[in-house]
């Protein structure tokens, strides 16, 4: 049985620690910051962290890699395309790997960084996503364009509804509000988004979800639909838009909002 828990790290990030209860194997994503996870395993003796994952190169992401391989002996996974600190195997999209007696598919989806991938077990429905597709929004565009982006974000939302998002950032309930401002008329956000300041006022987290919430309330995810396209015209003059385009109204509307 693997269970999966966020470790917080810095203001907003959480590092997902997945536990082999039968093994007292564990695994962690994005460990930004090496201390999280030595405190946990000095809290839990006997356990062993065997394998590291990667999702992209940004700090707050391998700051701790190469700390943790040193105190562990933990495998290094990470994207090729990119510079990962103490990577032991660089993954191109579709190579299968087994953590923690898991199989794991890489998807490359590039946007946020050129190189981004996501680690996908079907079997479960566990999607570690790193900064690709957040709780209702997604990453930045540091490296990729907006068609990049989109085309990355479209591929994630084919996976199966039920498959849990296992993003790395505390960005809801302020993603809720930017998808409120793009459908007004969307109740399903509304009832979301206070959902989410409940639970962030109990000092909840808001993670994981699942695609199907996202394919609901995630404006990023509906360039298609009639409200989200008649916002960008109100805001930008009527034109016959590809979602793609919509997307990229929607990501630079986003940034400034």
């Amino acid at each position: 049985m693997i269970q999966i828990d966020a470790l917080p790290a810095f203001t907003d990030n959480y590092l997902w620690l997945l536990q082999d209860t039968a093994s007292r194997r564990c695994a962690v994503v994005d460990p930004g910051d090496a201390t999280p996870v030595l405190n946990w395993l000095e809290a839990h003796p006997g356990w062993i962290l065997t394998d590291i994952l990667v999702t992209h190169h940004h700090f707050d992401h391998v700051g701790g890699v190469e700390a943790l391989k040193q105190a562990t002996g933990a495998r290094v996974f990470g994207p090729a395309r990119e510079s990962i600190p103490g990577r032991d195997q660089a993954l191109l999209d579709g190579v299968r790997l087994e953590v923690l007696g898991q199989a794991f598919d890489v998807l490359e989806v590039p946007g946020h960084t050129l190189g981004h991938i996501a680690y996908y077990q079907a079997e479960h429905g566990w999607l570690f996503c790193g900064d690709t597709l957040f709780a209702g929004g997604c990453g930045r565009l540091f490296e990729g364009t907006p068609a990049q982006m989109h085309q990355s974000l479209q591929r994630l939302a084919y996976l199966p509804e039920s498959t849990r998002v296992y993003c790395t950032h505390e960005y809801t309930l302020s993603n809720l509000r930017f998808a409120q401002a793009v459908e007004p008329g969307n109740g399903f956000i509304a009832r979301r988004l206070s959902q989410v300041a409940e639970w962030r006022a109990a000092g909840r987290i808001s993670l994981p979800s699942t695609l199907a919430l996202e394919k609901a309330s995630n404006p990023f995810l509906r360039c298609d639909e009639p409200e989200v396209r008649e916002k960008i015209d109100e805001r930008e003059g009527v034109q016959q838009r590809s979602p793609a385009e919509v997307f990229a109204r929607l990501r630079a509307w986003k940034d400034q909002f």
